[in-house]
């Protein structure tokens, strides 16, 4: 067996000296703060002692050449090493994916972490460059020495267990190379030495004794064919319990009758073995008892036992893996779907809010047209309709705009019963067993009315032909953690329940994956479901399913309980005597990136009888306010803008050089997403993407009066 090399041995590239100093300190430590070693421990099974007795061995490079020439003398030194961690800018030379590409050229198996603080690339683009890598890593600036050390200590073990498992593989193929070797050798005194026969049967016994030990206690999957017709002439126990078979079933039957399925080329390929030809690698499936299937890899190679030639047969079981691979794709496909549901929904607030505005404006004029003021009232209403379209999305993309306060599961459902029994035919009886007197959740009013709605016409659809719909409230508490993200805890379910057709296993798996649907066309977005669970997600729940075909369906909600009061009674709008036109004008500076809401907030304003100032981004922001020094009244941001300074940042450095100014913030997204530590509070100094004319100019005068002055009137009076 050869030796391998020291797995601690780690290569930072990277043109900051200081980034190398950090690794250095944090490397250096022999060991990890924390629980980490006890982690390692776990992870690999070591003993604790010698998870945190690891020293690495640290060398350092500035430019991604320096790099490559110091991974080239390692290699000829034949100390290679185990992880590289490379800085993504490093001008003026390669970047980080250009020298990662030159390394994995030298050195494919090094572990590499990319190191930045910015997004040169993305995902896509470094995987399209350096190709769909298990030996890649992204880790963000500013890192974490738990994190380092975590990677540091993974990846290394990462790259000695893939030596070993590697010389596991190779000493393996070559005991059974010299057991075969004995094997013919034993075989060819036999025919020579017929005087020393009684000897050549004691070492050919003995041979075989110690083959067919190796053989049968080999964990993976192993069987011997007869390469004249393709029979199983011996199998060990792992191959037999992959196969779901017994001996009796398995030896004497030709291989694709011995518990595996081959098809086409494979068959036609097998038959080149006995032309001593080699399968590697090749995919085939293995029927279990149970109806399911298991996937692996075979190799079959000829080779020479006893009186006459054979076929080895070694599998590997890859079900598992598979899995994994699949549910990782999975997880990708819905990320990616869900920002791009986020980035549409926040683009469609922005045109909404536009045509929300422009109407809203328009219907508070008096003296319009009946036919006028009936369009323009349609039209608002479809754009309402609209929003509730883009907070869909959002829900889905876990970045919808929510009011969360303390509420009672049980009273929704009461508020919403009697548009529930409207939703559903008379051929379908509706039931409520509401538990009085649960304890509250902290959850927006308006998204859990819409959990209970689609849940309800999901029901409603699986009950063509009438039948019983139920809905339930309760406590529930859980000690341990359970399957569908449960947790230990105290919660309030809810449950809609229906006794239709029920969901096939192979539908349930697919049920939440957003435009997913068994409806004709017309019929449903398969959006439903996948809105329901995002919802569900971002109050912090969890969503159970359980169905058997025929038998029914339950959906269970299952929401965290708060300790928080009842919300109180809202607050009474802005009076009147508040919107006294001021002697001074107010002057208001709008920071808004899209330019047609921009206009639409300036016309706005202005009309109410503000002074407005403008700017496209923050930088141009921060220089319109420096150009003009008299005071400003009010900054009216968006949260998310380009140009390198958020509407936070900007409002950080208006706050220090305008103390006195009250700050308005804007957003598509939610406001739970910029931080709780903002302080932000809807129609004080938030207002959420789409809005009418009258919201901003309400929210604008709040702001504006919590400064002790005057404020402009509403033009609607």
């Amino acid at each position: 067996m050869n030796s391998i090399p020291d797995h601690h041995r780690i290569l930072v590239i990277d043109d900051n000296a200081g980034i190398h100093n950090d690794f250095r300190k944090i490397l250096g430590s022999a060991t990890p703060a924390g629980g980490l070693d006890e982690l390692m421990a776990d992870v690999f099974g070591d003993d604790p002692e010698h998870a945190s007795g690891q020293d690495f061995k640290m060398d350092a490079s500035y430019q991604g050449q320096e790099g490559l020439e110091k991974v080239q003398q390692a290699q000829a030194q034949g100390r290679p090493y185990s992880v590289a961690f490379v800085d993504m800018r490093m001008p003026p030379g390669w970047d980080g994916v250009e020298t990662i590409s030159h390394i994995w050229a030298v050195d494919p198996l090094i572990q590499v972490v990319i190191c930045t603080a910015y997004s040169d690339y993305s995902w896509k683009d470094i995987i399209s460059r350096l190709g769909n890598s298990d030996r890649l890593v992204v880790l963000k600036k500013p890192f974490d020495t738990i994190e380092v050390l975590q990677l540091a200590h993974a990846l290394t073990r990462k790259w000695l267990l893939t030596q070993q498992a590697s010389q596991t593989i190779e000493d393996l193929n070559q005991r059974v190379k010299e057991q075969t070797g004995e094997l013919l050798r034993a075989n060819h005194r036999l025919r020579e030495e017929i005087a020393e026969l009684e000897e050549t049967r004691f070492a050919l016994r003995l041979s075989e004794e110690r083959l067919s030990h190796a053989f049968a206690a080999c964990p993976m999957p192993i069987a011997i064919l007869s390469l004249k017709n393709f029979t199983c002439v011996d199998a060990n126990q792992a191959y037999l319990d992959l196969a779901s078979r017994s001996r009796q079933q398995v030896l004497g039957k030709a291989l694709w009758h011995s518990g595996l399925l081959l098809e086409g080329e494979l068959l036609d390929r097998l038959a080149d073995q006995q032309s001593g030809h080699r399968l590697m690698r090749e995919e085939c499936i293995f029927p279990q008892a149970d109806g399911t299937t298991r996937e692996a890899l075979i190799w079959i190679e000829p080779f020479q036992l006893g009186a006459g030639a054979h076929l080895l047969a070694v599998v590997q079981d890859v079900t598992e893996q598979r899995q994994l691979e699949q549910q990782f794709r999975q997880s990708q496909k819905l990320e990616a779907v869900g920002q791009l549901a986020a980035g549409v929904a926040h683009d469609l607030n922005n045109l909404l809010t536009v045509i929300l505005g422009h109407t809203s404006v328009q219907l508070l004029r008096s003296g319009l047209d009946g036919d006028v003021n009936s369009a323009l009232t349609e039209t608002q209403q479809a754009g309402e309709r609209a929003a509730t379209l883009t907070r869909q999305l959002l829900a889905f993309s876990r970045k919808q705009i929510m009011k969360k306060m303390p509420v009672c599961l049980t009273n929704i459902v009461r508020h919403l019963e009697s548009m529930l029994r409207r939703l559903i035919p008379e051929n379908i009886t509706l039931c409520c067993d509401l538990a009085p007197a649960l304890p509250l959740v902290l959850a927006d009013v308006g998204n859990i009315e819409q959990v209970i709605v689609n849940l309800v016409v999901n029901s409603r659809d699986a009950l063509p032909g009438g039948g019983n719909l139920m809905i339930c409230t309760g406590a529930a508490i859980f000690a341990s953690p359970g399957p569908s993200g449960r947790r230990p805890g105290e919660f309030i379910c809810l449950s809609v329940s229906d006794d239709g057709m029920g969901i096939s296993p192979e539908i349930a798996k697919h049920i939440f994956e957003p435009f997913y649907t068994t409806k004709v066309v017309g019929k449903g977005s398969g959006m439903g479901l996948a809105t329901v669970q995002g919802i569900v997600e971002q109050h912090g729940g969890w969503i159970e399913l359980a169905s058997r075909v025929g038998e029914g369906t339950t959906f269970s909600i299952y929401l965290p309980v708060t300790r928080m009061a009842a919300a109180p009674a809202p607050a009474p709008g802005l009076p009147a005597s508040v919107r006294t036109l001021s002697s001074s004008r107010k002057k208001v500076l709008l920071v808004e990136d899209d330019h047609s809401v921009r206009k639409l907030a300036h016309g706005v304003l202005k009309a109410a009888g503000y002074d407005v100032m403008e700017a496209p981004d923050g930088r141009e922001a921060v220089a319109l306010w420096r150009k003009h020094p008299e005071p400003i009244d009010l900054l009216m941001t968006d949260m998310v803008m380009p140009g390198g300074l958020s509407g936070r940042e900007v409002a950080a450095q208006f706050s220090l050089e305008h103390p006195e100014a009250a700050i308005l913030y804007t957003s598509g997204y939610s406001v739970e997403l910029f931080g709780e530590e903002m302080g932000l509070q809807e129609g004080l100094n938030y207002l959420p993407k789409p809005y009418l004319a009258k919201q901003l100019i309400d929210v604008a005068a709040r702001a504006c009066s919590q400064t002790g002055d005057p404020v402009p009137p509403n033009p609607a009076g």
